[in-house]
């Protein structure tokens, strides 16, 4: 906007910016200046709007302290889970038994409805137990292109047959088992859920990976030793 005289409120904002000492010299001013308060059409005090603006910003700081620690709670809820997750492969002292306490962790840990796993591969002691069956060869090949856990519908994967009840399953993530980061995968790990949206195709899949990490090493107490 321009003033008379050709003076715009550019040039008034600039002057004020680069002259600190003009309202030292006319305080008067300060006590006289009266603004639209933003909670009403009443005016106030530039001291008063500067305390509204104060008491705006110390909201919005207190907001994000709040989320920040909610956050940390989070976090510290998540780290505790994977804790109590890790020891219970740790403590499982008989290898059979290590694919049901993996399963059974998982959904109590996490709160996940269904999980289920397939290890091939593994050693003969193993060959006739329930999670050494039911991976064809193509499921075999589908874990090892994963790069990443998927997460998406339930679009009639194979590995969805393995939870206990498939047919309620709307979404899944595959993670697959891998004993090192570059090997073809030894097994697969399925989760399953009613919920359509708690395993999107956009949903992040870091925490995912650390559980197939997790429970990789545990597992490969089942493969060939060499």
């Amino acid at each position: 906007m321009t003033i008379q005289g050709g003076i715009t409120e550019s040039d008034i904002a600039n002057y004020l910016a680069n002259t600190p000492g003009f309202f030292e010299r006319h305080a008067e001013l300060l006590a006289s200046i009266q603004l639209t308060s933003p909670h009403g059409a009443r005016a106030v005090s530039l001291q008063e709007r500067q305390m509204e603006m104060l008491r705006d910003k110390n909201k919005g700081l207190e907001q994000k302290i709040m989320e920040m620690i909610r956050h940390g709670q989070e976090n510290v809820a998540i780290a505790d889970r994977l804790h109590r997750f890790t020891r219970a492969l740790l403590l499982a002292g008989n290898p059979e038994a290590l694919p049901a306490v993996l399963v059974d962790s998982l959904k109590h840990e996490f709160m996940i409805p269904q999980a289920a796993l397939r290890v091939w591969g593994a050693d003969t002691a193993f060959a006739a137990l329930s999670f050494t069956q039911g991976a064809s060869a193509d499921t075999q090949s589908l874990a090892s292109s994963l790069t990443l856990p998927y997460c998406g519908l339930n679009s009639g994967f194979e590995p969805a047959a393995w939870l206990d009840d498939a047919g309620t399953v709307l979404s899944i993530a595959l993670i697959p088992l891998r004993a090192g980061a570059h090997e073809p995968a030894f097994g697969l790990l399925v989760l399953g859920s009613p919920d359509a949206t708690r395993y999107s195709a956009d949903m992040g899949t870091e925490f995912l990976m650390r559980i197939g990490e997790v429970a990789s090493a545990a597992l490969t107490r089942l493969l060939p030793r060499a």
